[in-house]
């Protein structure tokens, strides 16, 4: 009985220390996650962020998830400590339809919304009833519908809520195109079996589309620029100031503009517009 009792004892202080471990191990400071989506933003991460990050002590970890949801969510409940992936727009709607404590810290560039068809060459060449594909999600539907608007396929009705929007805000659709609202992932896929599709510049890089291949290119306002999250709590931490200084920083820049890489024709936010080189 004693020795049992002895091995009990041993096996429960082995746990303990062990899951002492992984509890700090889950919450080294010099330890940053990223959560990204496919697409360019987990590059960006790994080529223009994390090399400074590195130099300051940090060890940066990128995490890809499929769709717009799990990043938010995995940042709000720990699993990770940053997020890329979203605009201002998107961001502001979710975390308030999901009361989620996240915090914007800047924004970075970004690549937008493209209008691109393997069936026409042209957008004179749209006719009736040909299909045209686009987010399904609100902030980016009503998006998608701006973004048409602004190249006159269709009209949309005054002071349409940009995060509520669906296809009932066409005032008109001269052409009498169908639009086939879709999750954005899917979206590139779609090319093969319809007109058109309004793809999200990440999602169709993460396809292998050339942007410049793109019928028209969307000219993104500020709320439209994808942005770094991180849990309110954590938006005055070493970490969180740590990851601004090092997006604001010469070497960030130089990624970005190095044109062997693609962020070079990505839109940059009016910080660094605004900021000499």
């Amino acid at each position: 009985m004693g020795l049992r009792h002895t091995l009990r004892a041993a096996a429960g202080a082995l746990l303990l220390v062990c899951g002492l471990q992984a509890a700090q191990a889950n919450s080294d400071p010099h330890t940053i996650v990223f959560g990204v989506a496919p697409g360019p933003y987990g590059d960006m991460v790994k080529q223009a962020i994390a090399p400074s990050l590195k130099e300051k002590g940090y060890k940066v970890v990128v995490r890809e998830f499929s769709d717009y949801v799990q990043p938010n969510m995995a940042l709000a409940n720990g699993s990770i400590d940053a997020n890329l992936f979203q605009h201002s727009l998107y961001f502001s709607k979710f975390t308030a339809d999901k009361d989620l404590k996240l915090t914007k810290l800047l924004a970075v560039p970004t690549a937008g919304m493209g209008f691109y068809s393997r069936k026409v060459k042209s957008l004179d060449e749209l006719k009736k009833g040909d299909i045209v594909t686009l987010s399904n999600d609100p902030t980016n539907l009503a998006r998608g519908l701006r973004f048409l608007a602004s190249l006159k396929l269709i009209t949309i009705k005054e002071n349409i809520d940009p995060t509520k929007a669906s296809e009932r805000d066409i005032a008109s659709n001269p052409k009498g195109l169908v639009f086939k609202p879709l999750e954005a992932a899917q979206l590139p896929r779609t090319l093969d079996s319809v007109t058109a599709s309004l793809v999200n510049g990440n999602f169709a890089i993460a396809a292998g589309l050339d942007l410049s291949s793109a019928l028209a290119q969307e000219q993104l306002d500020e709320n439209l620029k994808n942005i770094i999250a991180v849990r309110t709590e954590d938006a005055d931490k070493p970490f969180a100031k740590d990851i601004v200084t090092v997006v604001q920083s010469p070497a960030y820049r130089a990624v970005i503009d190095d044109p062997k890489n693609v962020y070079q024709s990505f839109q940059k936010p009016d910080w660094m517009t605004a900021a000499k080189p």
